[in-house]
């Protein structure tokens, strides 16, 4: 008689994959945060994708006009394994966007590693973009929901948080500067905070400081054998977007980006490399660090002094980038 199935990864007792590739999810949030409901922001869930189940999530000023809003997309992170728009860092956070720049946010589900690996969260979240389209060319007519009704679809940004932030790149690379694809919907930039990108090769911030408060680099490395395909490796191009086996980005057009990472994280000098090789490409790209700061300290602690510094740079950018 064959061994029982025992578990080959662990995150934090939430997640197991067993040996047999089974998995079990703990139906427990791993988020001891208090969700911030009030009433200066309303939202509501909308089914984007009915193949797959998934779900969006609007939240609007409820003292602002719909009349040309802006719309910003917020990507959640959780290592493409954990997350979903009802969380509350990922809620609270959300309603702090909508709150600070006066917009219309959508934040969007995707589909999860390990149960469904990459490239699933790329491909659902071009189907929220796609969704977005659809919004928009139905007019003002009955299939359009009410709460689209006036916005400014020439006016859309992408803002992504870790995982999240490597979605808001690849989609920056699938729908490129100027691309008539999602028209009558026009992307003005994309801001990525901590974009969870990964390579063969350790950076010196991996080597040298692979421990956060929380995080460290051996759960980035779970959460990357748990959601790249199988049999892939951390130079896989949705991984390493400068890979060997990566895109060559010189001749795509890409419209504006904002980088933004924390001085303490682990993460740091890949970020800056990427940010680095971009501008180096005559990309139109920003990036700002905050000193000491680790890992989602912006998405954990969303009013915080430091935020606020945050929040005034996505302000800029959305200002310099809406004409």
């Amino acid at each position: 008689m064959g061994s029982l199935p025992h578990v080959v990864e662990d995150c934090f007792g939430l997640l197991k994959l067993y040996s047999d590739g089974s998995i079990s999810r703990n139906p427990e949030i791993p988020c001891a945060t208090p969700l911030l409901n009030d009433d200066s922001v309303l939202h509501k869930d909308l089914l984007f994708d009915a193949n797959h189940n998934l779900h969006l999530r609007l939240y609007k000023p409820s003292s602002a006009s719909l009349t040309k809003l802006p719309i910003l997309f917020y990507f959640h992170g959780g290592g493409f394994c954990f997350g979903s728009r009802s969380f509350p860092h990922f809620h609270n956070l959300s309603i702090r966007l909508a709150t600070a720049f006066n917009v219309l946010v959508i934040t969007p589900d995707y589909r999860l590693a390990p149960e469904h690996r990459l490239p699933a969260a790329i491909d659902d979240a071009c189907l929220a973009l796609k969704w977005l389209q659809g919004q928009a060319m139905h007019g003002n007519n009955e299939n359009m929901d009410t709460w689209l009704t006036g916005v400014d679809f020439d006016r859309v940004f992408v803002l992504g948080d870790s995982s999240g932030g490597n979605l808001a790149h690849h989609l920056a690379v699938r729908f490129e500067a100027g691309s008539i694809e999602l028209a009558p919907v026009r992307v003005r930039g994309y801001l990525l905070l901590a974009p969870f990108f990964g390579g063969s090769v350790r950076t010196m911030t991996e080597e040298e400081q692979p421990c956060e408060t929380f995080w460290n680099l051996e759960m980035y490395d779970r959460f990357w054998r748990l959601s790249i395909p199988a049999g892939n490796t951390l130079d896989h191009p949705l991984v390493n977007p400068f890979g060997p086996c990566s895109q060559s980005l010189a001749e795509v057009p890409l419209d504006p980006i904002l980088v933004v990472v924390g001085g303490g994280e682990i993460l740091r000098d890949r970020v800056e490399d990427y940010a680095r090789r971009l501008k180096h490409l005559g990309k139109k790209i920003e990036f700002v660090e905050f000193e000491g700061e680790q890992h989602g300290f912006f998405t954990d602690h969303p009013f915080s002094e430091v935020a606020e510094k945050v929040i005034q740079h996505i302000r800029d950018f959305i200002l310099e980038n809406s004409n």
